[in-house]
């Protein structure tokens, strides 16, 4: 027979993992945001990621949808500096050493801020990867900024990333949205 107090305490343990359980938030990541059934009005937990070498790229993000909204000049104020995503930064995590712009740039994770304005944007990757939106954004800590223009695409109904590597190293980052897309070269060290 088991005494009151050894299933008092198995009692207790069962009961607090139960919660624990069901208190967990879902962590699940969604790599094409724009192929899912959208039946929520919440930005999306995203990634988008390539394998190099045996390691991968990845960008970490939350993407919200244009749901009939003005975005650029409305939603995503311009001349702002804008999380590029919903929620915390968008992180960037590079397994080896790249160049931006002429700049090398250590194997890391870092954050990935973009300036949006009507004829160009400005991206940044910045130090401070754990960051919520941009409050506590500082220019300071940017590792290196370049200004690219616009392309007018097709419709994106969800912010979207996507990597592409080549086999000689270089590669881009694009971001899609509502119909504009920026692409940002990188070269793999």
């Amino acid at each position: 027979m088991i005494k009151p107090t050894v299933f008092a305490a198995i009692s207790i343990l069962i009961f607090s993992f139960t919660q624990s359980v069901i208190a967990q938030p879902s962590s699940e990541v969604c790599y094409n945001p724009n192929l899912v059934k959208d039946t929520t009005k919440k930005s999306i937990k995203s990634m988008a990621f390539a394998i190099v070498k045996g390691d991968s790229i990845k960008i970490n993000y939350h993407s919200p949808g244009v749901r009939k909204r003005i975005i650029w000049g409305g939603l995503v104020p311009l001349d702002e500096v804008w999380v590029t995503g919903a929620h915390d930064a968008t992180t960037l995590e590079m397994p080896q050493a790249f160049v931006v712009n002429g700049k090398e740039i250590p194997a890391g994770k870092f954050a990935f801020f973009t300036i949006p304005g009507e004829k160009q944007w400005t991206i940044i990757i910045n130090k401070n990867w754990n960051q919520h939106l941009a409050t506590e954004y500082d220019q300071k800590e940017d590792i290196v900024r370049l200004t690219v223009k616009p392309i007018y695409t097709e419709h994106t109904e969800r912010l979207q990333y996507y990597i592409n590597v080549n086999t000689n190293n270089t590669g881009t980052i694009t971001v899609a949205w509502e119909r504009i897309k920026i692409q940002l070269p990188f070269q793999l060290k």
